[in-house]
């Protein structure tokens, strides 16, 4: 088997920008999200604030508890995105094999690419050395066979490090028997607690068990589990990064909001944003999500169906208004922490913006047509916000 996949992963990437750009920061405690008396989250911190147990997604108040001393960056979006392009290009240069992931991830396949074919660590140097020379950053690389080990590699050796898995199926059955099987893509906090009941808490005990056992316990994830236990991965690098299946934005409260008339303002304020995106992305959603999250941190969703499939503004908030009178709350508040909305059921805008299902039903069919011709009439000004917005900023225009 040859090794020819990479899997290239930025260390702490957000946090590795800021403190490239600011040299005062570096060997510092690093945070890049909420400021820590606010309500909100981290997006990344440094590895010099990991020590402390700070890791993404902690609550940055709690992050602040753990290391007071740390230096709280808002963060730069844009800014990262574009030095995330400038790594891509970097990455793209090697091979026309490139998935990008995410932001700060990619994998690149070298098979069949002159000069790189067989050389898969040579070009992994490279890469690194040239990440160090032109940007000043690091990256974790993973060399294997196939997706899933060349992922599970760089995760190994962070940061700065590289991991070259075996390549006989002997000897990645043996790298990867001792690991927990929380090692494995896909096994998250539900399964962990599955495969637990059963003693089964590393990839040998996965390896020790039957497909059929698995499958049993685990239903149709139990063969693919299997699967990966031996490192057994036939997906391949996509050159284009797949459609996005859903578009969601989200709202924290900075204090619990116990005013229903606010947690509609916010709500809509949301729809409002996710459809721009879509309009943006070209795409029409068939579907709207509710999402509400309370002061004990219970969360709910809530969603319904959209005929036809939209992406205007006015269609986006009446659902969303539908979704949110459904839960009750006008008539008995409770304190919330979080509102969100999105659109999934995700499908190609084309020059008829009235894709939709046609009803059994005549009189469906002449509601949905009626909302059909709403809808042209919202295109127009739908289209003219957004020029407003993208001229004079967001909050230049909004609904009454």
């Amino acid at each position: 088997m040859p090794q020819n996949i990479l899997h290239i992963d930025m260390d702490a990437f957000f946090a590795a920008v800021e403190q490239r750009d600011h040299p005062e920061w570096r060997g510092k405690p690093v945070i890049v999200g909420a400021p820590p008396h606010e309500r909100g989250v981290v997006s990344t911190a440094s590895y010099e604030a990991r020590v402390y147990g700070v890791h993404s997604a902690m609550p940055s108040r709690e992050a602040y508890r753990r290391c007071p001393h740390a230096i709280f960056v808002s963060g730069n979006h844009h800014h990262y995105g574009e030095v995330s392009r400038q790594v891509m290009t970097i990455f793209e240069s090697y091979s026309p094999k490139l998935e990008q992931v995410s932001v700060d991830e990619a994998f690149l396949d070298l098979t069949g690419v002159l000069g790189r074919d067989g050389h898969a660590v040579e070009t992994a140097e490279e890469i690194r050395s040239r990440l160090r020379n032109e940007l000043q950053l690091t990256a974790s690389v993973g060399i294997a066979p196939n997706m899933f080990l060349a992922k599970l590699a760089s995760d190994l050796h962070k940061p700065d490090g590289m991991t070259i898995v075996p390549e006989v199926p002997e000897e990645i059955a043996a790298f990867l028997a001792p690991m927990p099987v929380g090692r494995i893509w896909g096994v998250g906090g539900k399964t962990n607690e599955v495969l637990a009941k059963y003693n089964l808490r590393t990839i040998g005990d996965l390896q020790n068990s039957s497909v059929e056992f698995l499958t049993r316990i685990l239903g149709s994830y139990g063969p693919r589990l299997h699967d990966l236990a031996f490192g057994i991965d036939d997906r391949t690098v996509q050159t284009e990064s797949a459609p996005e299946k859903s578009m969601s934005q989200e709202y924290t409260f900075k204090e619990d909001c116990l005013d229903f008339p606010t947690v509609r303002a916010k709500l809509l304020e949301q729809c409002e944003l996710v459809a721009a995106r879509l309009r943006r992305h070209g795409v029409l959603a068939g579907c709207a999500v509710l999402k509400l999250r309370f002061q004990d941190f219970h969360t709910i969703t809530r969603q319904m169906p959209m005929r036809p499939s939209t992406n205007s503004d006015r269609i986006l908030r009446e659902y969303a208004q539908k979704l949110l009178d459904g839960t009750g709350l006008q008539k008995h508040p409770q304190p919330i922490r979080l509102v969100g909305f999105g659109a999934t059921a995700l499908t190609e805008q084309t020059s008829d913006t009235t894709v939709y299902q046609p009803s059994l039903f005549e009189e469906e069919n002449r509601q949905v047509e009626q909302r059909k011709e709403n809808l042209r009439k919202d295109h127009a000004i739908d289209q003219a916000v957004d020029e407003l917005r993208k001229r004079f900023g967001r909050t230049s225009i909004h609904r009454g």
